[in-house]
């Protein structure tokens, strides 16, 4: 790791490889297959109080051990040791037209707790997107081209305002923390709470469930410039589906004339051109999570993802063994009325989100892709579970320190 060192006006540290490309493609895939619409016009973002409310707590699990990394290093940088609490954790990623001009990240009243900042790269200029260079205003290095890995940290004050460029192409990805050094804004308090009400205190002794429940619709419609209007944009969720070569089937009969806003909260399947996947999700948000999953985590998996429709002799004989069938001429009507309310602009998706590359679907290697990803949320839900003891003493120094 190498590391470009402070000037003494404009203090700011570059990280070289700071976090692995596995680490990286692990937090990519939390943020495609979680996100909603973020604080500005085509800005995505997934915090880990909204992991929480859509029951993906279990998705927190790996943040935990690069934000300590990114604590230790920005206390070692600025000579300020066991002072920090982390204030704020986020995924943010900016897509084509997404821009910000000149300013501090303590540049509001309600902003000034905030002391150091932390941008992690994961993505690289050049490669998955391009535009979004960030600038700083003065002193050196003076602009940066993410490079997936690299971190930079830098105090959020005047001593570096900076700016991102417009994005032309792509989606650019960050992992962005915020450190304080004022305890009442410490983050983890109120996530502890969080997952104390929605994990541990479950009514009725129900086992918690690993599925996700969506947010509320209005947090997942994008459109042109954040207009409020649902008569344009689209679905998120679906689009970024869409942008894999899926669209979304709902077998039951639906009244379009009637407010759809629980539609897709409810039982769907996922469809491929003209075929059909037999496997049930119980949302969207679980399709898109299995989705993304398959494409992003396991590229084992993902070189199978997509099929090449009847062509392939392999494909037929599973549509021929009930893995997948034919759509008939219904099921495509309803697939076509879905997405003219959740996908009411198809190009526009396709210039938000790229769209993946297609190759050969292997039905079988996608259900066994759908048992790793329960495997894989069983295995983070026991590590979230049994990390909370840590983090409450964790959180319990903290207060001890601050409060002498």
């Amino acid at each position: 790791m190498a590391d470009i060192e402070m000037e003494e006006d404009h203090p700011r540290l570059i990280l070289h490889n700071f976090l692995t490309e596995d680490e990286c493609k692990e937090l990519e895939f939390i943020h495609k297959s979680c996100s909603t619409i973020g604080y500005r016009p085509n800005v995505f973002s997934t915090t880990l109080s909204h992991l929480i409310a859509t029951n993906s707590a279990h998705l927190i699990i790996p943040f935990l051990p690069i934000r300590d990394r990114l604590k230790e290093k920005v206390e070692e940088t600025f000579g300020c040791e066991y002072e920090l609490v982390t204030e704020f954790t986020g995924l943010i990623s900016w897509s084509r037209g997404a821009s910000i001009g000149w300013h501090s990240d303590d540049n509001r009243p309600y902003l000034k707790q905030r002391d150091f900042t932390a941008v992690c790269y994961l993505n690289s200029y050049g490669k998955d997107f391009e535009g979004g260079l960030f600038h700083f205003q003065d002193g050196e290095p003076k602009t940066i081209a993410p490079m997936v890995g690299d971190a930079v940290i830098y105090t959020a004050d005047g001593r570096n305002t900076h700016s991102v460029d417009e994005v032309t192409s792509g989606e650019r990805l960050t992992l962005t923390l915020w450190f304080s050094r004022d305890s009442s804004h410490d983050e983890d308090a109120k996530l502890i709470l969080l997952l104390e009400e929605n994990v541990l205190h479950k009514s009725n002794n129900v086992p918690w469930s690993l599925l996700p429940l969506p947010a509320s619709d209005n947090m997942y419609w994008f459109s042109p410039h954040q207009a409020s209007n649902q008569d344009i944009g689209f679905d998120i969720r679906l689009g970024r589906l869409h942008a894999l070569g899926f669209d979304v089937y709902y077998s039951r009969d639906m009244n379009f004339g009637s407010d759809l806003s629980e539609l897709l909260m409810e039982p769907m399947q996922l469809a491929r051109r003209d075929q059909l996947l037999d496997h049930k999700f119980v949302n969207v948000l679980h399709s898109l999570q299995i989705g993304e999953y398959v494409n992003l985590y396991d590229e084992q998996v993902a070189q199978f993802y997509f099929w090449e429709g009847s062509k392939s002799p392999a494909f037929t004989n599973e549509v021929q063994s009930g893995k997948a069938v034919r759509l008939s001429r219904s099921q495509s009507e309803k697939i076509t009325r879905v997405n003219s309310v959740f996908l009411k602009d198809a190009k526009l998706v396709e210039t938000v989100f790229q769209s993946a590359g297609q190759c050969y679907f292997n039905l079988a290697t996608f259900s066994a892709a759908i048992t790793e990803w329960e495997d894989y949320s069983c295995k983070l839900h026991k590590e979230i579970l049994l990390s909370l003891p840590q983090w409450r003493a964790h959180q319990a120094i903290y207060s001890v320190k601050f409060d002498v």
